[in-house]
Protein backbone atom coordinates (compact mmCIF):
# COMPACT_ATOMS: atom_id res chain seq x y z
CA UNK A 1 0.00 0.00 0.00
CA UNK A 2 1.52 3.66 -0.75
CA UNK A 3 1.38 6.58 0.85
CA UNK A 4 -1.23 8.00 -0.84
CA UNK A 5 -3.46 4.49 -0.26
CA UNK A 6 -1.97 4.69 3.19
CA UNK A 7 -3.54 8.10 4.02
CA UNK A 8 -7.11 7.58 2.55
CA UNK A 9 -7.57 4.47 4.59
CA UNK A 10 -6.27 6.24 8.20
CA UNK A 11 -8.78 9.19 7.70
CA UNK A 12 -11.56 7.16 6.86
CA UNK A 13 -10.90 4.73 10.03
CA UNK A 14 -9.95 8.05 11.96
CA UNK A 15 -13.23 9.59 11.16
CA UNK A 16 -15.16 6.34 11.45
CA UNK A 17 -16.15 6.53 7.54
CA UNK A 18 -15.98 2.88 7.11
CA UNK A 19 -19.59 2.22 8.45
CA UNK A 20 -20.86 -1.76 8.77
CA UNK A 21 -24.33 -3.09 8.38
CA UNK A 22 -26.91 -3.90 5.52
CA UNK A 23 -26.67 -1.09 2.86
CA UNK A 24 -28.61 -0.51 -0.50
CA UNK A 25 -25.91 0.57 -2.95
CA UNK A 26 -26.82 2.98 -5.55
CA UNK A 27 -26.21 0.41 -7.49
CA UNK A 28 -28.75 -1.61 -6.53
CA UNK A 29 -26.64 -3.79 -4.78
CA UNK A 30 -26.30 -4.78 -1.30
CA UNK A 31 -23.37 -4.60 0.86
CA UNK A 32 -22.11 -5.37 4.57
CA UNK A 33 -19.73 -2.37 4.60
CA UNK A 34 -20.21 1.47 3.38
CA UNK A 35 -18.36 4.22 2.62
CA UNK A 36 -19.30 7.25 3.96
CA UNK A 37 -16.54 9.82 2.74
CA UNK A 38 -18.89 12.81 3.53
CA UNK A 39 -18.12 12.19 7.01
CA UNK A 40 -14.35 12.94 5.90
CA UNK A 41 -14.87 15.41 3.20
CA UNK A 42 -16.56 18.00 5.60
CA UNK A 43 -13.49 19.49 7.05
CA UNK A 44 -12.00 21.23 4.27
CA UNK A 45 -8.37 20.64 5.19
CA UNK A 46 -8.98 17.13 4.97
CA UNK A 47 -10.89 17.48 1.26
CA UNK A 48 -8.26 20.00 -0.20
CA UNK A 49 -5.48 17.40 0.61
CA UNK A 50 -7.39 14.09 -0.76
CA UNK A 51 -8.08 16.46 -3.97
CA UNK A 52 -4.19 17.41 -4.17
CA UNK A 53 -3.50 13.69 -4.09
CA UNK A 54 -5.80 13.10 -6.46
CA UNK A 55 -4.59 15.85 -8.98
CA UNK A 56 -1.20 14.52 -8.49
CA UNK A 57 -2.60 11.05 -9.69
CA UNK A 58 -3.99 12.20 -12.68
CA UNK A 59 -1.49 14.72 -13.36
CA UNK A 60 1.83 11.93 -12.79
CA UNK A 61 -0.32 9.60 -15.67
CA UNK A 62 -2.54 11.52 -18.16
CA UNK A 63 -0.74 14.03 -20.13
CA UNK A 64 -3.67 15.84 -21.40
CA UNK A 65 -4.55 17.04 -17.74
CA UNK A 66 -3.56 20.75 -18.87
CA UNK A 67 -6.72 20.18 -21.11
CA UNK A 68 -9.13 19.97 -18.29
CA UNK A 69 -11.45 23.06 -18.35
CA UNK A 70 -14.77 21.34 -16.67
CA UNK A 71 -15.08 18.87 -13.99
CA UNK A 72 -18.28 17.12 -13.19
CA UNK A 73 -19.58 15.20 -10.54
CA UNK A 74 -22.62 13.01 -9.94
CA UNK A 75 -24.75 14.71 -6.62
CA UNK A 76 -24.51 13.90 -3.48
CA UNK A 77 -21.53 12.39 -2.92
CA UNK A 78 -19.43 13.55 -5.98
CA UNK A 79 -20.05 17.26 -5.38
CA UNK A 80 -17.21 18.31 -2.86
CA UNK A 81 -14.40 16.69 -4.13
CA UNK A 82 -15.29 17.47 -7.73
CA UNK A 83 -15.06 20.98 -6.31
CA UNK A 84 -11.87 20.27 -4.61
CA UNK A 85 -10.50 18.66 -7.89
CA UNK A 86 -11.44 21.45 -9.97
CA UNK A 87 -10.30 24.21 -7.71
CA UNK A 88 -6.95 22.38 -7.91
CA UNK A 89 -6.04 21.59 -10.97
CA UNK A 90 -6.98 25.64 -11.69
CA UNK A 91 -4.40 26.10 -9.17
CA UNK A 92 -1.39 24.57 -11.33
CA UNK A 93 -2.95 25.95 -14.44
CA UNK A 94 -3.13 29.03 -13.69
CA UNK A 95 -6.77 29.01 -14.92
CA UNK A 96 -9.99 29.08 -14.00
CA UNK A 97 -11.82 25.90 -14.32
CA UNK A 98 -16.07 25.27 -14.22
CA UNK A 99 -17.11 22.98 -11.43
CA UNK A 100 -20.57 20.73 -11.68
CA UNK A 101 -22.93 18.81 -10.90
CA UNK A 102 -25.64 15.92 -12.63
CA UNK A 103 -28.48 14.90 -10.45
CA UNK A 104 -31.48 13.03 -10.24
CA UNK A 105 -34.89 13.75 -11.31
CA UNK A 106 -38.03 12.46 -9.53
CA UNK A 107 -38.39 9.42 -11.33
CA UNK A 108 -34.57 8.93 -10.92
CA UNK A 109 -32.92 9.78 -14.24
CA UNK A 110 -29.33 11.15 -14.07
CA UNK A 111 -29.61 14.80 -15.59
CA UNK A 112 -28.40 18.04 -15.86
CA UNK A 113 -29.97 20.71 -14.16
CA UNK A 114 -29.81 24.94 -11.94
CA UNK A 115 -28.72 26.39 -15.39
CA UNK A 116 -25.66 24.32 -15.73
CA UNK A 117 -24.51 23.77 -19.49
CA UNK A 118 -22.24 21.49 -21.23
CA UNK A 119 -20.61 22.52 -25.14
CA UNK A 120 -18.28 21.00 -27.15
CA UNK A 121 -15.51 23.05 -26.18
CA UNK A 122 -15.86 21.39 -22.61
CA UNK A 123 -12.83 19.29 -21.94
CA UNK A 124 -14.33 17.04 -19.17
CA UNK A 125 -12.88 15.39 -16.10
CA UNK A 126 -15.64 13.16 -14.26
CA UNK A 127 -15.40 12.89 -10.19
CA UNK A 128 -16.33 10.46 -8.03
CA UNK A 129 -15.95 10.02 -4.17
CA UNK A 130 -16.73 6.23 -4.63
CA UNK A 131 -17.35 3.90 -7.79
CA UNK A 132 -18.67 0.84 -7.29
CA UNK A 133 -20.41 -0.73 -10.39
CA UNK A 134 -19.81 2.34 -12.44
CA UNK A 135 -23.12 2.87 -12.90
CA UNK A 136 -23.90 6.74 -11.86
CA UNK A 137 -20.46 7.08 -13.29
CA UNK A 138 -21.65 5.81 -16.74
CA UNK A 139 -25.20 8.11 -16.03
CA UNK A 140 -22.67 11.15 -16.18
CA UNK A 141 -20.71 10.07 -19.41
CA UNK A 142 -24.36 9.62 -21.09
CA UNK A 143 -24.92 13.29 -19.82
CA UNK A 144 -22.08 14.41 -21.36
CA UNK A 145 -22.20 13.15 -24.50
CA UNK A 146 -25.41 14.30 -24.83
CA UNK A 147 -24.20 17.81 -24.89
CA UNK A 148 -21.62 16.85 -26.66
CA UNK A 149 -18.97 17.87 -24.46
CA UNK A 150 -15.46 15.98 -24.59
CA UNK A 151 -14.95 13.62 -22.16
CA UNK A 152 -10.77 13.22 -20.95
CA UNK A 153 -10.72 11.12 -18.30
CA UNK A 154 -12.43 9.35 -15.04
CA UNK A 155 -11.64 9.54 -11.21
CA UNK A 156 -12.31 8.91 -7.69
CA UNK A 157 -11.48 8.82 -4.27
CA UNK A 158 -12.32 4.78 -4.21
CA UNK A 159 -12.18 2.00 -6.53
CA UNK A 160 -14.64 -0.45 -4.96
CA UNK A 161 -14.84 -2.77 -7.92
CA UNK A 162 -14.79 -6.22 -7.55
CA UNK A 163 -13.32 -6.18 -11.51
CA UNK A 164 -11.98 -3.55 -12.93
CA UNK A 165 -12.44 -4.63 -16.60
CA UNK A 166 -16.47 -4.81 -16.24
CA UNK A 167 -16.82 -1.01 -15.60
CA UNK A 168 -16.03 -0.59 -19.31
CA UNK A 169 -15.43 3.23 -19.17
CA UNK A 170 -13.08 3.47 -21.86
CA UNK A 171 -11.47 6.84 -21.18
CA UNK A 172 -8.61 6.70 -18.68
CA UNK A 173 -9.64 6.23 -14.85
CA UNK A 174 -7.14 7.48 -12.20
CA UNK A 175 -8.32 6.63 -8.40
CA UNK A 176 -6.67 7.26 -4.93
CA UNK A 177 -6.98 3.50 -3.86
CA UNK A 178 -8.50 0.24 -4.35
CA UNK A 179 -10.33 -0.80 -1.51
CA UNK A 180 -12.47 -4.66 -1.68
CA UNK A 181 -15.75 -4.91 -0.24
CA UNK A 182 -18.37 -7.27 -0.44
CA UNK A 183 -20.71 -6.66 -2.78
CA UNK A 184 -24.52 -9.40 -3.08
CA UNK A 185 -27.18 -9.47 -5.81
CA UNK A 186 -30.39 -8.90 -3.75
CA UNK A 187 -31.34 -12.52 -4.84
CA UNK A 188 -28.95 -13.93 -3.05
CA UNK A 189 -27.90 -11.55 0.01
CA UNK A 190 -27.16 -13.41 2.61
CA UNK A 191 -27.73 -10.28 5.19
CA UNK A 192 -31.17 -10.48 3.83
CA UNK A 193 -31.73 -14.15 4.78
CA UNK A 194 -30.39 -13.42 7.89
CA UNK A 195 -33.14 -10.46 8.55
CA UNK A 196 -30.71 -7.22 8.64
CA UNK A 197 -32.83 -4.63 8.43
CA UNK A 198 -31.09 -3.03 5.29
CA UNK A 199 -30.76 0.41 5.05
CA UNK A 200 -29.97 3.44 1.98
CA UNK A 201 -27.45 5.84 3.43
CA UNK A 202 -28.12 9.14 2.90
CA UNK A 203 -31.84 8.14 3.02
CA UNK A 204 -34.36 7.99 5.71
CA UNK A 205 -35.87 5.39 4.53
CA UNK A 206 -35.04 1.43 5.86
CA UNK A 207 -36.27 -1.25 3.27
Amino acid sequence: MDTKENYVIEILKTHNAILEGHFLLSSGLHSDKYIQCALVLQYPEIAERIAELLFEEIRNNFSMWEDINLVISPALGGIIIGQEVARVIGRNNNKKIRAIFTERTDDGKMTLRRGFDITYSDNILIVEDVVTTGRSTQEVIDVVKERNGNILALSSIINRTENENDLNFKYPYFYLMKLKINNYDPKICPLCKQGIKLVKPGSRKNF
